[in-house]
């Protein structure tokens, strides 16, 4: 990062109308007599920097009286100091909340941050080359099938990070990613339920984000995969959507079904929608069917019965996403490894144990 501004001596510049000019990263690195890249390296707090030399920077720093200004690096350096997110979504639970991670991520390290919400009628290509043409480097949400294309439209050159689904076993992302191992809490869920006494469980699904893949995601897989270990044979997932009324319904055929008794639902706005189709239908929550949430979005702890779901850090995801893109637009920095958030079971009053 440079610094510019005004000097308070005797050494400030004119220009030619008689204001000072501002001075770049380079003066500072002169006064110092350190290269460009060392100052930067002090500015940001490298720690790969010996203390005579940051003391003689910032006495440097000091004495001209310089301030940041985000484009003078650019321009100095090569190192653009913004980021673009693409997203299909900016107002569900788990989109929302990585955006704020990221947005709080960079803005603490000084980049600008601009979102290109994606439709199905983007050309992709074109959206990513305008990404690309206007940042130092994109932030892909990758949790739907068009987030997932966008990805897999980023030229190799062009730094780079995503936030993906859990990627099937045995595979990696083509791109530096980040993920929370949403499987392993979807099976820990279903779990919980059948050791609540339920002799099966139900299962509203989300989308998955490519359509490759034979299940509806991981969460799916999580919850097949508890379900087939404990001997049970899975039954059909249901759900056409992320949003309640997806969720509602999803929920009419299995309200009507009196076998039914335990229902894990892939977001939490499924799970309102199922509550309610459970009331209309006479059904009691957690008496007759315990349903379980995913995300533990803010509303989920005030609806009645207040809903158990899944916790998912997807801010502490959006901050690893953007400490991986940050390391390939600033080599100065220390490289960031993915750092998957750990899903929680937060227990409230929708599930319980089965009644005889």
């Amino acid at each position: 990062m440079s610094v510019t501004g005004h000097t308070s001596s005797g050494g400030r510049t004119e220009s030619p109308q008689g204001q000072q000019k501002a001075a770049s990263i380079r003066d500072v690195a002169q006064a110092a007599g350190v290269s460009y890249q060392t100052v930067s390296r002090v500015i940001n707090g490298h720690p790969n920097v010996k203390e005579e030399t940051r003391k003689r920077v910032q006495e440097a720093i000091d004495t001209l009286g310089f301030r940041r200004n985000a484009t003078a690096f650019a321009l100095a350096s090569g190192v653009t100091r913004s980021i673009s997110v693409l997203t299909s979504n900016t107002v569900l639970y788990g989109y929302a909340a990585t955006l704020q991670g990221l947005e709080e991520a960079s803005r603490a390290a000084g980049y600008a941050l601009g979102v290109r919400v994606l439709t199905p009628e983007d050309d992709l290509d074109r959206a990513v080359a305008a990404a690309a043409d206007t940042a130092g480097g994109i932030v892909v949400i990758g949790f739907d099938q068009l987030g997932a294309e966008a990805l897999s439209r980023v030229p190799a050159n062009v730094p780079c990070a995503a936030v993906v689904e859990a990627p099937p076993r045995g595979h990696k992302p083509d791109r530096p990613a980040v993920w929370a191992d949403d499987r392993e809490a979807a099976r820990a869920a279903t779990e919980h339920l059948l050791a609540l006494g339920h002799k099966t469980v139900h299962y509203v699904a989300i989308p998955a984000s490519t359509g490759t893949r034979r299940s509806a995601g991981p969460r799916a897989e999580g919850w097949r995969q508890a379900l087939k270990t404990a001997g049970v044979t899975p039954p059909a997932p249901s759900g056409k959507g992320w949003d309640a009324q997806a969720g509602y319904e999803a929920g009419k055929k299995l309200a009507r079904n009196p076998d039914v008794t335990a229902i894990l639902c892939g977001n939490d706005d499924l799970a309102l929608g199922v509550l309610r189709v459970l009331h209309h239908a006479g059904r009691r929550v957690p008496e007759d069917v315990s349903v379980i949430g995913f995300d533990d979005a803010p509303h989920s702890e005030f609806v009645t019965p207040s809903l158990t779901t899944v916790r998912m850090d997807f801010q502490g995801l959006g901050r690893a996403a953007f400490g991986l893109l940050r390391a390939q637009i600033d080599t100065d920095l220390p490289a960031s490894a993915p750092a998957p958030a750990d899903p929680a079971l937060v227990l409230r009053e929708s599930s319980g144990v089965r009644e005889a």
